[in-house]
């Protein structure tokens, strides 16, 4: 059996509680033999589930410190989905160790930390990747190269769920954004990405749900709501990558979806300008 580390924030949150139920049909699925078996969190949840209380109810063992949790995992997820201000800290204790590990969305606070992560990795020679499950929409397989893209979304708050978009953006655009702007109408957000010779509109709305409608090069008009298992798709890319094959995309990509977020945030707090990246 191969032994994942669970590194968070807080455990009983909406990832942790199913990335670890989920494993089993991964497992099934790819032949391999991964189980969450050690785990470390900074604080208690907010409704008060302590780390030893969540670890007990799942036969995981609750680990002292970071480097406890790593010695002993043959690779780690870094989660805290909600809170990125922890991952550079985080990734400081992990990524020594050397071991295979995911870092869950949102990779960074902003570009600027999202860079010394990568410096992080590159000095210990960690593999590691991050994305938001979006990317893994069965549903962009077909889109990319288009050259216009309008994605929708929803979520509690703009800040934290327009990765969702973003990286679905990137997936279908690539890299290369010059610029972006926020047009904001009530709690509604239209948020737009020029490449120059391709662009992206991401629509947010809380209640919005994930979507896309891309124009291919040949002029055709694809719209297509995400129906299809992301969360799955993304767990089975992570056991693939622990059992040592390459992310499925080129990870330089999470830097430019950080430097489009952190773009869109400021951008937010414009008059409706365009904003160079």
């Amino acid at each position: 059996m191969k032994k994942i580390g669970f590194v968070d924030y807080y455990l009983d949150e909406w990832h942790a509680n199913h990335y670890i139920e989920w494993l089993d049909g991964v497992n099934k699925k790819l032949g391999t033999d991964y189980a969450v078996k050690y785990a470390w969190a900074e604080i208690p949840a907010p409704n008060g589930t302590t780390t030893e209380a969540w670890c007990k109810q799942r036969g995981v063992k609750a680990c002292g410190t970071v480097e406890e949790l790593c010695e002993k995992s043959d690779c780690v997820i870094i989660l805290a989905p909600s809170d990125p201000d922890t991952h550079l800290h985080y990734a400081e204790r992990v990524l020594p160790f050397g071991k295979r590990t995911y870092i869950d969305k949102t990779f960074a606070p902003d570009y600027g930390t999202a860079r010394k992560i990568f410096a992080l990795a590159e000095e210990h020679g960690t593999p590691f990747f991050s994305t938001s499950a979006l990317r893994c929409a069965n549903e962009l397989d077909a889109l990319v190269g288009a050259k216009a893209l309008i994605t929708t979304g929803g979520g509690s708050n703009l800040e934290e769920y327009v990765i969702h978009q973003i990286e679905m953006a990137v997936r279908v655009l690539g890299t290369g954004a010059k610029r972006v702007r926020a047009e904001r109408q009530a709690g509604q957000y239209i948020c737009r990405v020029d490449y120059g010779d391709r662009a992206a509109a991401l629509v947010y709305d809380p209640s919005l749900p994930f979507a896309v409608t891309a124009q291919k090069r040949d002029g055709e008009s694809v719209t297509c709501p995400i129906e299809s298992d992301f969360f799955h798709n993304l767990l089975t890319e992570i056991v693939r990558f622990f059992e040592g094959a390459a992310p499925f995309f080129d990870v330089a990509e999470t830097l430019e979806v950080m430097k489009i977020r952190e773009g869109i945030i400021r951008a937010k707090g414009e008059a409706e300008e365009w904003l160079n990246l």
